[in-house]
């Protein structure tokens, strides 16, 4: 099957694949949109089953950032990137060691490649270190640690976006501000599953979690109270909250006979393995905050960087509308009985086609500020 072929591919700038034989890099990164500015978006490191998948993950993810930082106002476009992890890592894509520090820089150099069209951050399997180390390649990297002049870690922002996301949410199916007593199934407790945890648990909510980690939820029923339950399982497990925040497609035609909540609204990409389930979703009276748009904290954490700033205030101020604006697209969700993600994408196009329509397209002219480039 070629590129044009999937059925992830949706009007898409461009494709890249790269490989390097001494490091065993194998990535795609795939531009979706650089109407609005440069395409920003994260780069993961996962298994995958096959090329294919890969390919159809990084499709869909570029695609979801290009709305992302469409409905966040930001002058950015879409992009995304994946790598698949060498053999010689043993499929672990943790790995770690000198290797892996190679490989990231192998894997700047194609980022540079493309002259700033695209601008990589870190996502799923992927620290502030490696981000780092593609920094001593490209100039188009950000969510670099504070000590080399950028905005650190974007996950704590992330949670702290999809906590006031399960807020906004909550209001509306239950006609309460308070988490307290409300029980919310977590299902991955990376770095913004586990931020997202102590923020519910301070706010009183009840906890179920879920992950591939047995010592990371041993350690949540320790510090949180929380009820441990297989990754499979927690898709049905009775809440009032699930909260995916793992990997994606973890509500498809399997799984959503099973579900067993009245909210869904979690930091995973791609929640919905295909869009028609949000209508399912709605038609069931499930409220579903749309992946992109609650997990938007950490774009708009590292959003300053791609313009060579440090604005804490400026994205505390702009993730704070993140409440807003989700429930804003619940409101018209339920006023005109359409899904949440289809009233979401249709805002987020809109301004997309305003800017080319409007002759306000961007030009790829833009150059970041080099820090380790300079000294690598």
């Amino acid at each position: 099957m070629s590129v044009f072929d999937n059925d992830a591919f949706l009007h898409h700038d461009s494709v890249h694949f790269f490989s390097d034989e001494a490091t065993g890099l194998q990535a795609i990164i795939a531009i979706h949109s650089t109407v609005l500015g440069p395409a920003l978006g994260g780069c993961r490191v996962v298994n995958y089953a096959s090329s294919q998948e890969a390919l159809t993950d990084v499709l869909r993810l570029s695609r979801g950032m290009s709305f992302k930082n469409s409905l966040a106002g930001l002058e950015l476009g879409g992009g995304k990137s994946v790598i698949i992890p060498p053999k010689s890592w043993g499929g672990d894509p943790r790995h770690k060691g000198e290797d892996r520090a190679a490989l990231f820089r192998a894997f700047g150099r194609a980022v540079q490649s493309l002259g700033g069209r695209y601008i990589a951050a870190e996502d799923m399997n992927v620290s502030v270190e490696d981000a780092e180390n593609m920094a001593l390649e490209t100039d188009y990297v950000v969510g670099l640690d504070v000590s080399h002049g950028g905005m650190g870690d974007p996950s704590p922002l992330t949670a702290e976006g999809v906590f006031l996301g399960i807020r906004a949410c909550v209001r509306r199916a239950f006609n309460t501000d308070s988490l307290s007593g409300l029980t919310v199934a977590v299902q991955g407790l990376g770095k913004v599953g586990w931020r997202l945890c102590e923020d519910l648990h301070a706010a009183g909510a009840r906890l179920i979690v879920a992950d591939i980690m047995p010592e990371t939820t041993a350690r949540a029923a320790r510090l949180f109270d929380a009820k441990i339950v297989d990754t499979d399982a927690i898709v049905g497990t009775k809440a009032d909250v699930f909260a995916p925040c793992a990997r994606g497609a973890v509500i498809n035609d399997d799984t959503i006979d099973q579900l067993a909540v009245k909210v869904i609204a979690g930091s995973a990409n791609n929640q919905l393995s295909h869009d028609g389930l949000g209508t399912v979703l709605m038609e069931r009276g499930i409220i579903y905050a749309p992946d992109y748009v609650i997990n938007a904290g950490g774009v708009i954490n590292i959003a300053p960087e791609a313009k060579g700033q440090v604005n804490h205030e400026w994205v505390r101020d702009k993730i704070k509308h993140l409440e807003d604006t989700v429930g804003e697209i619940i409101d018209q969700s339920l006023k005109t009985k359409r899904a949440t993600n289809e009233v979401a994408d249709e805002i987020a196009i809109r301004r997309i086609l305003d800017a080319r329509d409007a002759g306000k397209a961007w030009q790829p002219s833009f150059v970041k500020t080099p820090s380790l480039r300079q000294s690598a």
